[in-house]
């Protein structure tokens, strides 16, 4: 769908009105107010011309739902709005929009460029299944825009980008590797999930291409399962009708959540990355904690090129524990105001380890030789109250510290 929010003047409003009218300044059907749900798999035609225009792009309307459907466009056309996008097209996940976008501009001979430092799907698609289609896959250290910038300057057709990654917290300059990649004629993609569109603009950096796993931070909810890919039309056209083909259309029902939850993005992202500093600056005083991954650090190692890139630094933590994956066992039961699952981007806090949450797909070996230790926690923060948060956090270490201090050593274990 094309973005059509500069009609009404969106380009000159807050976060939060666009987050709520982008896509939606239109009549809908029985004066409705919200978004209707249409779960129609075709559109009936009584004029064949008129239905063939309309299966040909010559004329507006819908076809099959497969194609397009009125409930998913108002969605493509709110992340439109809020990414200052021509275009946009939604699928059934994240990793359905971010395989397919690949997938598309990708063949046999193809060569990606990307960092070691993607989340495990993704990494996945980059290890496992474009090899098989005979692309060449360099993934580089993510710290070192040196290594990415040679490895680009061998020629490459895509250069992907995450940032911050998932569950690292690393930053790339998009600007730097942009213009490397422009250099050698590479289309640019970029994973915005977990910046959101109010943090980060990459298609303004000179990204080409942005996707999002909707089912996170956009949805914001937990119930509903997405994906975005946005940019120009003329490249989105080639990913929709690769949608078409293949199939991983988004259904209306979870495009409806998508929308509801879309609308409250600016109220909750600005209190969950007030709480994630907050949680972050307090994790650097615990002594169990060995390190912190947060943008919003000064001591994070890409500090600045977040300042310069980023509007905010998001509400996502991931801190390494002392004592590894058998304290991860022993800490995260103990906290009272988080769920220990395999997602993001809800309005409540969620804690996971990177084994059962960003890389479960990928080995021990795997995720060592990725710099991902087994001690690392993922903190997903919600819209709780952020001492309620903390306070949490340090009973939970409270009771660790007591637990370990009741522990007999080995030395009483002889005795």
């Amino acid at each position: 769908m094309k973005n059509k929010s500069h009609i009404f003047g969106l380009n000159n409003v807050g976060d939060g009105t666009r987050s709520v009218w982008s896509g939606e300044q239109v009549e809908h059907p029985y004066r409705a107010t919200q978004t209707p749900i249409v779960a129609s798999a075709a559109y009936g035609y009584q004029d064949i011309d008129e239905w063939y225009d309309v299966a040909l792009g010559a004329a507006p309307g819908f076809i099959y739902s497969r194609m397009s459907n009125p409930t998913v466009e108002t969605l493509e056309a709110k992340l439109c709005g809020l990414e200052n996008a021509e275009s946009a097209v939604a699928f059934s996940t994240g990793m359905a929009a971010i395989s397919s976008v690949l997938y598309t501009f990708l063949s046999n001979g193809s060569r990606v460029v990307s960092t070691k430092d993607s989340y495990g799907g993704t990494n996945k698609v980059f290890e496992e299944f474009l090899p098989r289609m005979g692309v060449s896959v360099t993934l580089c250290e993510t710290h070192s825009h040196e290594q990415i910038e040679a490895e680009i300057a061998k020629g490459c057709e895509v250069l992907y980008l995450e940032t911050p990654t998932n569950p690292t917290l690393k930053i790339v300059d998009i600007k730097r590797l942009v213009a490397a990649a422009k250099k050698v004629g590479a289309l640019v993609i970029a994973d915005n999930t977990f910046a959101t569109p109010l943090n980060q603009s990459p298609l303004e950096l000179g990204v080409d291409i942005v996707v999002h796993s909707a089912t996170k931070f956009l949805s914001g909810h937990a119930d509903a399962m997405g994906g975005l890919v946005c940019g120009a039309e003329a490249l989105i056209e080639k990913v929709r009708h690769y949608r078409e083909i293949n199939g991983a259309a988004l259904d209306p029902f979870s495009a409806y959540f998508i929308i509801r939850g879309m609308k409250t993005l600016a109220l909750r992202i600005r209190q969950q990355q007030s709480s994630a500093q907050a949680i972050a600056e307090y994790l650097l005083t615990e002594p169990l904690v060995e390190s912190v991954n947060y943008p919003g650090l000064p001591s994070h190692p890409n500090y600045f090129i977040a300042c310069q890139q980023m509007r905010g630094f998001g509400a996502m933590v991931s801190f390494v524990l002392v004592g590894g994956m058998e304290m991860v066992k022993t800490l995260l039961p103990q906290l009272q105001y988080g769920h220990c699952a395999g997602n993001l981007g809800a309005v409540e806090t969620i804690y996971g380890p990177a084994r059962t949450t960003s890389h479960v797909e990928n080995t021990l070996e795997e995720r060592i030789a990725l710099g991902i230790s087994e001690g690392l926690v993922r903190i997903s923060v919600g819209i709780e109250d952020t001492c309620d948060l903390i306070a949490d956090l340090k009973q939970a270490f409270e009771f660790v510290r007591n637990v370990s201090c009741s522990a007999p050593c080995a030395k009483d274990e002889v005795d």
